[in-house]
């Protein structure tokens, strides 16, 4: 069964402005790429090091950026990347993140501890065309990374232009310290959770 998505997104809001986002990113066909969940801890492969290296290296290359906590899954990725456009100011790994609405409140629903995460109810974005994507934004850095990763991982796997991510993208902007401190335990604890994921093959099964 395809499960289709609403594209939801904070009207008029900058995504390249300082702030903290939760960013989660799926496989291609929420294929098991990256590794094995042994003894309810992530066992990377060498396409997991590979996607491990690559988003470690983004904030070697976007000095804009700061990655806080992250969990690369068999088939998804989850992050917290803090942009800092203002010259030396970190907002949202601090606790001094803005109190902005999330797109989830957005909808009308209000934010729960299960409101993170990729399954039906978390904020989804489509990756943009490049004419479109504002340079030093967090759709910028998203473009980039799965560039990076689908080049590396074809070369090695010998597949040329194969596919490695889904188009799309959630995120859920940070809105305190709590919050922060909410998805850092999610992410924590998500290869414990495995068996409960949604994008686990065998929970689909």
């Amino acid at each position: 069964m395809t499960l289709h998505r609403r594209s939801i997104r904070l009207p008029n809001y900058d995504y390249s402005q300082a702030g903290s986002y939760f960013v989660t990113l799926c496989a291609h066909a929420r294929e098991c790429l990256f590794g094995e969940i042994v003894d309810d801890a992530m066992s990377l492969n060498d396409y997991g090091k590979i996607v491990e290296e690559e988003w470690l290296k983004s904030a070697e290359i976007r000095k804009e950026l700061e990655l806080d906590a992250y969990v690369i899954m068999p088939n998804h990725l989850h992050g917290i990347v803090v942009i800092n456009n203002d010259g030396g100011l970190t907002v949202g790994a601090t606790g001094q993140s803005p109190l902005i609405p999330t797109t989830v409140e957005a909808s009308g629903r209000s934010p729960l501890a299960t409101d993170v995460g990729a399954h039906g109810r978390a904020p989804l974005r489509a990756d943009q065309p490049i004419l479109h994507r504002k340079p030093r934004s967090l759709g910028s850095f998203i473009a980039g990374f799965k560039s990076a990763t689908t080049k590396r991982l074809n070369l090695k796997r010998n597949t040329p232009s194969f596919a490695v991510w889904q188009h799309n993208y959630y995120e859920h902007i940070i809105r305190d310290e709590i919050d922060l401190n909410r998805i850092r335990a999610y992410i924590q604890h998500n290869p414990a959770r495995w068996a409960e994921d949604e994008n686990n093959p065998e929970r689909i099964k």
